[in-house]
């Protein structure tokens, strides 16, 4: 189990690694134009809108989900 965590931990930082120096490259040699249309016109906080975007996802299809199984159990009760 421990392994497990180690190699999902290294992972992870793998990839925040990848994804930061990338981005880094984007920035370094891309004129502004395609920047802001990769990124948008916000190029500071791109990891921050996209975790927003996921969030708010997560939380539609959760409150969606809940929905159907709310209707669908407790209307069977009633």
């Amino acid at each position: 189990m421990v392994k497990r965590l180690f190699w999902i931990a290294v992972g992870v930082a793998i990839g925040i690694v990848a994804v930061s120096k990338a981005q880094a490259y984007v920035k370094a040699s891309t004129p502004d134009s395609a920047r802001q249309f990769l990124l948008g016109p916000d190029q500071d906080h791109v990891a921050v809108r996209t975790l927003e975007g996921l969030v708010n996802e997560f939380n539609a299809t959760r409150r969606a989900r809940e929905a159907e199984l709310n209707e669908r159990y407790i209307g069977r009760l009633r």
